[in-house]
């Protein structure tokens, strides 16, 4: 119960470790652990992506009740868009699970997932149940129930659509599922080898007021969660604006809320509260036998805390840790001995920590950490042993006071750092886990972990520290960041896709780095269809740091087939096909990931018209690499350029996804923009949100662009206008351009178009009208403007063939 307790309480242990690798131990802190060891109830909010969870109310319920709190957020954010940098897919995700990591961070509460990949926006929950696989999903709802055991379970969306999205339904739905089921021995009885059933008290949906839906009433159940924490020195609107605005990826800055504020409660199942949240549960020390003693105990270490001498407070508190540790409920037994461990080391002035001596190993490595141990009030404490590994180095030393005392011990780099549910190749709906019981943690459980088993007043007490780097930067000081367990030598193809119009060859380019000293040799396997030269390339005496490139030669046959080109590297006899990718943002941690060592080669029948393109930035997309992949120049737009210089050489200027929503300047640069298309250029305005545009008219004449999208990505396309340029030259697009697009059609349609504009398109989602407004262009002056919604960001870096035909018509225009 031990082991899977941890497992459980991860996100909380590795939630701090950004800042520091040892949990706060300043007076507020200690104040804040004293309040909640006294409370033994739990809370778990549930909903289905990262910025869904309401953190005014987490905060509350984690700092002002004490409870244990926990969101579960059924995916990772995968599918959705990213204001700061070019990441999609799973690279977002890995984004969004830090940065629902740092808020958990500044809330409180602690964060889990399930295995289901957020693969875009749905309208309902029957297709995003379909594709998740409801019965794994809730298999995993039920698997962190369990663990968890919350006492109260809390909806962020209702089953009956206000939500607005099916992702949102589908969590309420199986939320309510999972309610039941997790009480049932005999729904996943395979689970009850490591948990038993839980049954908790309620469900309630936190009702709310916003996107339109007003789905508060006077009648609800409701708690002021706008209080005032004196002792953290903030209101919970203050506390959970800060949490928010860690989801930078979403552009969720958030202003500080203070004052009065209520949230609104509906019950689903159970019985209604009356007075609280957690009426009806006992919530403090009388819930387990024995706790009565407990709770008496601990008040009177409370009121005798000494602030000006906190390690006063230790042998009372290590006294009543035995109390603790003989309570027969296992659960709250585990979790309260955590708590109060950390509160004695607070107390007590108990530093440390264990960090490696290098960012960076070789699988199979020895790992050099440094242990430093601190007890900054006396000379009471004594350093029992170290341990990595089921490895101990036995210390046996007292502490001496203030004087910072560093041990030196090996760990192995045995397994590659890959994030656990990225380990193997999956569908569109769910990752694949390696196995069930890893459903619910936000990061790899099996991290390298140092423990320190101390004597403090004649009892010994057992503390882990997550291995981190630490180093110093010259401009932000002292970091921490996650070591990397990597191959010996990783291979990163320059593009995940190489496009070929002609049976001209191309370069593909493996870029090496090696984290070992040696050699070896990297070759592309064979693919049908295709010349590969040379067969290998051989590399020799390479240091650990080295970075080189090979460079293959890559030539269609006649009528090749789509394929994929994979690297392998062959070091000391041993064969790894892994490349190596870094996200680095100041708000999060360090993330590192070795994709498979691989790239689609595309071959497609595609004409070219006009050269030079030039691009305007927006929220982060792939597309001018993708345009640069069939030949064209393209070159990044400054304002200076478009406002100073002459435009007309450039045969068309495109605007990155969503630019209009996040380049302020641009509301100064359109008028320039249309000078250039009304002395004969060719402006194509890819998506933006409707929320938040810069300027309000985005073309020569009237549009809106509105909240309507077609997700279904098979959805199907009829052609309103086939004699329309865009549709002809250079390329003649037919239906089967629209075969093998991913995730959606199109997002953020246009509406009450102004006549002067000339639609091509027709599609919609089952069950809606036919929709028009997914592609609109015009004859402006003597040049053309094209505003397009569908989701060429998503298709061109996957490769998909008809999209590129298609668009690259919307880059040329007749002479």
């Amino acid at each position: 119960m031990r082991k899977l307790f941890i497992l459980a309480a991860l996100a909380l242990t590795t939630s701090i470790l950004h800042a520091q690798t040892a949990p706060p131990a300043d007076l507020n802190s200690i104040q804040q652990s004293f309040k909640k060891l006294n409370v033994l109830g739990s809370v778990l909010y549930v909903a289905a992506h990262p910025d869904d969870e309401n953190t005014r109310l987490l905060a509350y319920l984690a700092q002002e009740k004490g409870y244990r709190t926990g969101y579960l957020a059924l995916t990772r954010g995968d599918g959705g868009q990213n204001l700061i940098g070019n990441e999609q897919a799973e690279l977002l995700g890995l984004i969004r699970t830090q940065e629902l990591l740092a808020a958990r961070r500044v809330d409180g509460a602690e964060q889990f997932f399930t295995r289901a990949n957020d693969f875009g926006f749905s309208k309902g929950p029957e297709e995003t149940l379909k594709i998740w696989d409801r019965d794994k999903i809730l298999g995993d709802m039920v698997w962190v129930i369990r663990q968890f055991r919350p006492d109260v379970m809390i909806c962020r969306f209702p089953t009956t659509g206000e939500g607005g999205h099916g992702h949102h339904t589908s969590s309420a739905i199986l939320a309510q599922e999972a309610f039941a089921a997790a009480a049932d021995p005999k729904r996943y009885p395979e689970q009850l080898k490591y948990v038993q059933p839980w049954q908790a008290k309620r469900l309630l949906w936190n009702t709310f007021n916003f996107g339109g839906n007003n789905t508060i009433s006077p009648d609800q159940f409701k708690v002021d969660v706008g209080v005032y924490n004196p002792i953290v020195g903030k209101g919970y609107g203050e506390i959970a604006a800060e949490s928010r605005s860690n989801h930078r990826s979403q552009g969720f800055g958030s202003a500080r809320q203070r004052g009065q504020s209520y949230e609104y409660f509906k019950t689903i199942l159970g019985d209604a509260p009356k007075n609280d949240l957690l009426d009806g549960v006992t919530d403090t020390w009388q819930r387990v036998a024995g706790g009565s003693q407990i709770a008496t105990e601990l008040a009177t270490i409370k009121r005798s805390f000494d602030a000006q001498e906190p390690a006063g407070s230790v042998p009372a508190l290590v006294q009543l840790r035995g109390k603790i540790d003989k309570i027969s409920d296992a659960y709250w037994r585990e979790q309260k001995l955590a708590e109060i461990d950390d509160l004695i080391a607070a107390c007590a002035g108990l530093w440390f920590e264990a960090y490696a001596a290098e960012a960076s190993y070789a699988l199979g490595d020895s790992i050099t950490i440094r242990s430093q141990v601190l007890d900054r009030y006396n000379d009471r404490i004594k350093l029992q042993s170290i341990s990595v590994q089921d490895k101990a180095q036995k210390i046996d030393q007292t502490i001496p006071a203030n004087q910072v005392q560093t041990y030196t011990l090996k760990a192995y780099a045995g397994k590659i750092t890959q994030p656990y549910w990225l380990n193997a190749p999956h569908g569109i709906g769910a990752y694949t886990l390696p196995n069930d019981q890893l459903a619910g943690n936000p990061e790899n459980p099996d991290a390298i972990k140092v423990a320190f088993e101390f004597m403090m007043e004649g009892k010994p007490i057992r503390f882990e520290r997550k291995l981190m780097y630490k180093y110093t930067d010259p401009v932000r000081g002292e970091l921490y960041q996650p070591i990397e367990i990597a191959p010996p030598v990783t291979a990163t193809i320059d593009n995940k896709v190489y496009v070929f119009s002609t049976r001209q060859a191309q370069t593909l380019q493996v870029k090496l780095k090696s984290f070992v000293n040696g050699s070896g040799t990297i070759q592309l396997k064979p693919v049908a269809g295709w010349q590969v030269s040379p067969s290998s390339i051989s590399f020799a005496d390479k240091q650990k740091g080295d970075e080189w490139t090979a460079n293959f030669t890559i030539t269609p046959n006649a009528g090749a087939k789509n394929g994929v080109a994979e690297a392998v590297v062959t070091v000391g006899g041993k064969p790894y096909s892994l490349g190596l990718r870094r996200i680095q943002y100041e708000h999060i941690p360090n993330i590192t990931l070795f994709p498979p060592a691989e790239a689609r080669l595309v071959n497609l029948d595609l004409k070219i018209a006009g050269k030079k393109i030039g691009y305007i930035n927006g929220a982060g997309d792939l597309v001018a690499q993708a345009l640069q992949q069939v030949g064209y120049e393209v070159h990044i737009l400054t304002e200076n350029e478009i406002m100073n210089t002459d435009l007309s050489g450039y045969d068309a200027i495109v605007t990155g996804v969503r630019a209009y929503n996040v380049e302020p300047r641009l509301a100064f640069e359109q008028p320039k923009l249309m000078e250039y298309v009304k002395n004969g250029g060719n402006l194509v305005i890819q998506y933006n949100n409707p929320a938040g545009l810069v300027t309000p008219q985005l073309g020569p004449y009237p549009f809106r662009v509105v909240n309507e999208r077609v997700t279904d990505e098979f959805a199907k396309v009829t052609v309103t206008d086939p004699q329309s340029a865009l549709l002809n030259y250079p390329n003649k697009i037919t239906q089967a351009d629209f075969d093998g697009w991913i995730q959606e059609r199109g997002l953020y349609f246009t509406s009450s178009i102004s006549p002067e504009y000339k639609t091509i398109f027709e599609m919609n989602d089952v069950g809606e009208a036919p929709n028009k407004g997914s592609l609109i262009y015009t004859d402006f002056g003597k040049g053309r403007f094209v505003y397009t919604s569908l989701a060429f960001f998503r298709q061109l870096p996957a490769g998909v063939p008809g999209a590129y035909r298609l668009f690259i018509n919307l880059l040329s225009k007749p002479r």
